[in-house]
């Protein structure tokens, strides 16, 4: 039974994962989209397309044309919430951006 994939909304209705990838080329798009649905399908994976950031946090690892993008997410009953998307410009996911895709998951439970 694949997952439902639901974007993060926020408060105010705003939905930032699907906003960033609106914004993202076809191809990227694409690329993303695929491997997000590569997770649906298949959960629970491991590497080389997902990697566990902390508990209940998970990143989807995709290769786009010379650039890495990371979507991270958790995982609720049957639902995988999208929290975050975004380019990686260094080895280590910034911090930032971990505590941004925390702070939405904390957000989710409550």
């Amino acid at each position: 039974m694949p997952l439902e994939v639901v974007f993060y909304r926020t408060k105010s209705g705003n939905e930032p994962v699907r906003a960033w990838l609106k914004a993202l080329s076809k191809q990227d798009k694409k690329a993303i989209g695929g491997d997000i649905k590569t997770v649906q399908y298949g959960w629970p994976l491991g590497m080389p397309v997902v990697r566990k950031m902390e508990p209940g946090l998970w990143e989807i690892r995709c290769r786009l044309d010379k650039r890495i993008a990371r979507v991270l997410f958790a995982v609720k009953g049957k639902q995988m919430v999208l929290l975050h998307g975004f380019i990686k410009k260094s080895q280590k996911t910034p911090q930032a951006d971990l505590q941004l895709a925390k702070e939405r998951k904390a957000n989710l439970e409550k």
